[in-house]
């Protein structure tokens, strides 16, 4: 291994933009052992690396495997492995919570033992909700509107408190809307270009919540995997950075990129108006901008849209049902 290369270890590197960043760690050179648990990645996520002798695959689940193997003589630890999505986390915060919460807590404690560089936590702009300004600073207050968005927060706490408390060299990094290649096809109602695009294959018009002119901040997944890095080789620690294109677009504006017809369905509470990061500090710490704009953001989703060929496509009667604990808790 050269002298610059670095052995690194991606929790929930079979996911979606934790497979991106074990392309772009391997790409740079470096040794990565990804553990997952494949609840939601997807062993096709990191099949292009077959056969690869700096990859290592540790099927896992953080909250309950012994992690402290793996983590030996490991440099880098990115730390994604997670549950997602808003409506299980209302009927099942249980699960968030031994996920989000106990799984960052032993793998904090197994980076601590180890002796790591670097560990960066991938948390979530969630923590925000319904924010009083738009671009958001991270100085902003945290008022998280369900338990997906409260569990990453008080990951968050725990990485930074690890930094304060044991001088564990950690940074967080919250992430603003990514979208990008081999974002999720799970039968969970969720993210946006996974419904849209499913929905176009199957030539059913776009379920666009609300009248659409709500706006988001979409971060094309390479942009946030630089940050990663940009993060993992810096000396900063102990902070929280914004990791988002700036630049927010409307659900209106996405849905003219993608071309189709569109059906509108009832807007959803405790859901922002606009999301937009403030990104200064990230630039000013780390160098970081997102470059990849958002109209070739979206061209490479169509490029690359049969991977949502098997994906549930939704309609505005199995929306209802799938949001009425979002509803019925949040209205």
């Amino acid at each position: 291994m050269g002298s610059s290369a670095k052995r690194c270890i991606v929790t929930g590197g079979a996911g979606f933009i934790g497979s991106h960043l074990v392309d772009r760690l391997l790409g740079d050179g470096h040794h990565v052992s990804v553990v997952d648990n494949f609840s939601s990645g997807h062993r096709g996520n990191l099949e292009h690396h077959q056969g690869n002798p700096n990859l290592k695959v540790i099927e896992g689940d953080i909250a309950s495997a012994p992690l402290s193997p793996a983590f030996e003589g490991i440099d880098w630890v990115f730390h994604l492995a997670a549950l997602a999505d808003i409506v299980p986390s209302v009927e099942n915060p249980t699960a968030y919570h031994e996920a989000n919460v106990a799984g960052t807590f032993r793998v904090l404690e197994a980076a601590r033992h180890a002796g790591v560089q670097r560990f960066v936590y991938a948390a979530s702009s969630s923590c925000y909700g319904v924010p009083d300004r738009c671009p958001t600073p991270e100085d902003s207050p945290a008022r998280p509107q369900y338990p997906y968005a409260l569990t990453k927060w008080v990951g968050e706490q725990y990485v930074l408190h690890w930094t304060q408390l044991y001088d564990l060299p950690a940074v967080s990094l919250r992430f603003f809307n990514v979208y990008g290649p081999r974002s999720r096809t799970s039968g969970t109602y969720g993210a946006v270009f996974g419904v849209f695009l499913a929905q176009k294959l199957a030539g059913e018009p776009f379920t666009v919540v609300g009248d659409g002119t709500q706006t988001r901040d979409f971060t094309y997944v390479t942009d946030v995997t630089d940050a990663c890095v940009r993060a993992a080789a810096s000396d900063v620690q102990g902070e929280s950075m914004n990791v988002g294109s700036g630049d927010p677009q409307s659900v209106n504006r996405l849905v003219e990129l993608l071309g189709g017809d569109v059906v509108y369905i009832p807007k959803r509470p405790g859901e922002p108006d606009c999301t937009q990061a403030d990104t200064r500090k990230i630039e000013a710490l780390l160098g970081w901008k997102a470059r990849v704009p958002f109209d070739a953001g979206v061209r490479i989703m169509l490029e690359n849209i049969d991977y949502w060929r098997a994906a549930p496509v939704w309609t505005p009667r199995t929306i209802e049902k799938a949001t009425e604990a979002w509803f019925r808790s949040l209205g």
